[in-house]
């Protein structure tokens, strides 16, 4: 199977007319953009774009015109539009989930429910044909996943609906949580609230470009021509082939950690598995090695979840006392299976089938092998063929 991803890189923030207007310089269609945002029930908005350059790189400026003043619907408002309006599937699910992001983030900063906030950035017509309208542009280039490079964002104070704020905004903060981000010295709004819920709602995956066929690139261009800086939201299209989809397997994105030891018993090592296999961690190994001036050492090394990877780098660090991991997102592919619970001779054993073979508990067989006498080889065979008659 193919799939089609769209990775942004926000090297000088993102917004949410810098990703429309990425999205419409990669290759979206402005005519199906505008179809979907006319089946949405409300009026008073317009939506273009044209050829612009920032610091010498030619870029598409999407122009959204909602001069509505004063206007805060409600998330369960938001919700109401996007639940009634037939436009396709995943552009709603899409939308849904951006404004869920958004709205959870502003409540946070206010002490409230998502219910009960009144926000200007849901409510207002602009972020919501910049939302929908980049969901839509998704659809358009019929993209099926969304990752994205580290977030830049600025410093020093803005001037936002509720007054002056820091740079960071704190909706944006809150929006960034767990999601790396690249300080830049600039007094700009480099992400606006809008920019990171799309980040937040829609990205699979934060950091470096995953591997995929390149089919086209564009540039979204923020309202300003900032000297030194492209002010552009970059966007890739590619496309990856899922080898595994014909062998009953699942490719998954995961993030390999590894760091090197010399200081570090053998026992501490097998702690530090048994410790990170504990908390969630999808594999961890070691590895002999030697380092320099021929000294032994060991590399351990750690599978994990994207959205686990931080949590996972800190806790290398503690349980081994080194000072850095090293990370490298990869795929991985796992087949596809399902957990049968057998019976045998009293005890329950928990099998995995898939369509590579059956596995039997081990922990559990041993169990079972103690009680009954049995080798824990016997035991799992007879496990095993229970569960393949389920």
């Amino acid at each position: 199977m193919t799939r089609t991803i769209a990775w942004f890189h926000p090297f000088a923030g993102i917004a949410g007319d810098m990703t429309l207007g990425a999205l419409l310089d990669a290759g979206a269609d402005l005519d199906f953009v505008v179809d979907t945002l006319n089946d949405l029930d409300v009026d008073g908005w317009s939506v273009s774009s044209e050829l612009v350059h920032r610091s010498s790189l030619q870029a598409t400026r999407a122009i959204v015109d909602a001069p509505e003043q004063h206007h805060h619907r409600r998330w369960p408002t938001i919700q109401e539009i996007l639940n009634r309006a037939a436009i396709p599937d995943r552009v709603r699910s899409r939308s849904l989930a951006v404004f869920e992001a958004l709205a959870i983030a502003e409540a946070k900063v206010h002490g409230v429910s998502p219910d009960e906030v009144h926000f200007h950035e849901v409510g207002a017509l602009d972020a919501i044909v910049d939302i929908v309208g980049s969901c839509a542009a998704l659809e358009s280039l019929k993209v099926d996943e969304i990752g994205s490079g580290p977030v830049a964002v600025g410093v020093g104070t803005i001037k936002a609906a509720h007054g002056i704020l820091p740079n960071p905004p704190p909706a944006v903060v809150n929006l960034l949580d767990a999601i790396p981000t690249i300080g830049i010295d600039s007094p700009l709004e480099l992400t606006t609230p809008t920019g990171a819920a799309i980040i937040k709602g829609l990205a699979t995956s934060v950091g470096a470009m995953p591997s995929m066929t390149i089919h086209s690139s564009g540039y979204g261009a923020g309202s300003r021509d900032v000297p030194g800086r492209a002010n552009v939201t970059q966007v890739i299209i590619g496309t990856v082939t899922d080898v595994a989809s014909n062998h009953g397997a699942t490719v998954e994105a995961v993030v390999e950690l590894t760091t090197n030891v010399d200081d570090v018993t053998g026992e501490q090592l097998g702690y530090a598995i048994s410790k990170l296999m504990g908390t969630g961690a999808l594999d961890a190994w070691v590895t002999p090695i030697v380092m320099k001036k021929g000294r032994p050492a060991h590399t351990l090394s750690v599978l994990a979840s994207p959205e686990d990877a931080a949590r996972f780098a800190r806790e290398i660090m503690v349980l081994t006392g080194s000072l850095g991991v090293r990370t490298r997102h990869i795929d991985r592919f796992v087949a596809d299976r399902r957990t049968v619970t057998v019976t045998f001779e009293g005890h329950e054993i928990d099998v995995k089938v898939s369509a590579i073979g059956l596995k039997a508990e081990f922990d559990q067989v041993a169990i079972a092998a103690e009680a009954l006498g049995l080798p824990p080889q016997e035991v799992a065979n007879r496990a095993e063929s229970l569960a393949a008659d389920i």
